[in-house]
């Protein structure tokens, strides 16, 4: 269950951890102005409260051989919710497919994809997305360069 209201030190705890997951308690601590103990049940309550979803590293996708994303823009024949859940769960079980949202408007869904190579990306689009049940269409935009790729979400103070 949430709190209702965040203080000054809960929003700091949030905007540090979310610059630097893997800072240590005592830093953290210092970083906000209070003790090591407090600070750790802080933390522990944000995270039983649903504020911090999880700890994960950033990894470089062109290090390890990605070197292609594409954003897919997907069109649905049903928007029924059991069609929607169908396609969600497809696309979670696809480790390619990095993000799904589905969106109002034109599309149902844009999803981010990453591939080795564009032959990699063809070779899902044909054997697994237009395969997919109920898509209509699928319209495809390779991510040329990020000017912006920030986790998160601003936190006021």
């Amino acid at each position: 269950m949430r709190r209702s209201k965040l203080d000054k030190i809960d929003k700091k705890i949030l905007e540090t951890l979310q610059a630097d997951g893997r800072i240590t308690n005592v830093d953290l601590a210092k970083v906000v102005g209070i003790s090591a103990p407090p600070c750790l049940r802080r933390v522990r309550v944000l995270e039983e409260a649903g504020y911090i979803k999880g700890y994960n590293a950033r990894i470089d996708p062109s290090i390890l051989g990605y070197s292609v994303t594409v954003f897919a823009r997907v069109r649905l024949e049903s928007q029924a919710e059991k069609d929607l859940e169908a396609f969600e769960k497809i696309m979670v079980a696809q480790p390619m497919v990095r993000e799904c949202h589905m969106l109002a408007g034109d599309v149902d869904f844009i999803l981010r994809i990453v591939a080795k190579d564009w032959d990699q990306y063809q070779e899902f689009l044909t054997k697994e997305l237009t395969s997919a049940p109920n898509v209509v269409s699928i319209k495809s935009s390779l991510g040329i360069r990020s000017a912006k790729d920030e986790p998160g979400v601003p936190i006021d103070q």
